[in-house]
């Protein structure tokens, strides 16, 4: 299952601003693919990863290999993202090479493929819908007061203070948390490619630790090995936690229309080429949810179109800073879990200090 513009129009989207929206996005051809950017980012990600390492098997020094698993760090959320616009069929025209492309992303980073296309077309499909959205949907998180008080146990402990906890529990979530989900699902699930992606999530973890333990001594290994994942879960969390948390938690019988319901929940970071490298194109995410299958490249052209039409049609359309985002999430988680603090005896105040 991929996600396509067309796929959207059924849901509540069938409004004439959304239409004429798509009429001004399609007269500018910017859902025409893209492959020759895609190849580009392709190639020059691969040899990135190649050069990585090159770098592993001629160093000794700890402190380099260190330094190396940052690098390192930097290629696999490339790598993640162009994974992500596969998903989308941002990439090619053909559905299997958009698979294909999927699958090979999915040895090199560890992340199983069917569960992940499952769960984020689901995502788009209910932006911050309560319990429609599977990213809204995490039994470390609350994202409403209500569901706060509904925690129990270990959850009630750690969502009370989820706001200083919220980033050391990204530095597990790609490394472990999405792996364990994606073998779950491989083992309860139907998967589209059964045998392929079963090997290929086998094979990624006999390449990755064979090749770290054959190029560096143990404990060299093993130091790179954990702050490598750790930085991919940091990196990809604080990119990807910034396009809807924090925004408007809709529920679950909400009929606004498609494109009010994709602008109001998704939050845009202010552009530079820097940001778009960091962000993927994902901090174009107005533009990336009211047109999932748009190249990437393409996000940028789109969103003075998006901005200047949502503005004119009263349609909130939020854009914020790198850091601020940031900030906001964390104001935002610790307000709805601020009756469990009251609860206990602590004021929001003091906490917040």
């Amino acid at each position: 299952m991929t996600t396509t513009v067309e796929d959207y129009r059924g849901l509540n989207a069938g409004t004439e601003e959304y239409l004429e929206l798509t009429r001004q996005i399609r007269q500018k051809g910017l859902l025409e693919k893209q492959p020759l950017y895609y190849w580009t980012k392709i190639v020059c990600t691969l040899g990135l990863l190649a050069l990585s390492f090159t770098f592993m098997a001629l160093t000794e020094s700890l402190w380099l290999h260190l330094i190396n698993a940052a690098f390192m760090t930097v290629v696999f959320v490339q790598f993640a993202f162009l994974g992500h616009d596969s998903g989308h069929r941002q990439v090619f025209t053909s559905t299997r090479l958009n698979d294909m492309l999927g699958l090979a992303i999915s040895f090199l980073l560890g992340m199983e493929r069917s569960w992940w296309v499952d769960k984020h077309n689901r995502h788009h499909s209910n932006p911050n819908q309560t319990g429609m959205d599977p990213d809204i949907d995490i039994p470390v998180l609350a994202f409403s007061e209500e569901e706060a008080m509904r925690k129990r146990g270990i959850f009630r402990f750690i969502v009370k203070y989820q706001p200083y906890l919220f980033f050391p529990m990204l530095c597990l979530e790609a490394g472990v948390g999405l792996r364990l989900a994606g073998v779950q699902f491989l083992m309860h699930s139907k998967v589209k490619y059964p045998v392929v992606e079963h090997l290929l999530m086998a094979g990624h973890f006999v390449a990755y630790f064979g090749l770290v333990f054959l190029f560096l001594p143990a404990w060299h290994g093993v130091a790179f090995i954990i702050l490598h994942q750790v930085l991919f879960g940091l990196y990809m969390g604080s990119v990807f936690a910034p396009n809807h948390k924090g925004m408007p938690i809709l529920d679950r019988d909400d009929r606004s229309s498609y494109l009010r319901r994709q602008a109001i929940t998704s939050r845009n970071i202010n552009p530079s080429p820097i940001v778009d490298f960091i962000y993927g194109g994902l901090n174009y995410q107005i533009e990336h949810h009211l047109f999932p299958n748009m190249p990437r490249n393409r996000l940028g052209k789109a969103r003075r179109i998006v901005r200047e039409f949502c503005r004119g049609s009263g349609v909130p359309y939020y854009e914020t800073g790198v850091f601020r985002s940031q900030w906001e999430i964390l104001v935002f988680l610790h307000r709805v879990s601020a009756p469990l603090r009251r609860q206990s005896g602590v004021k929001p105040d003091q906490a917040a200090a």
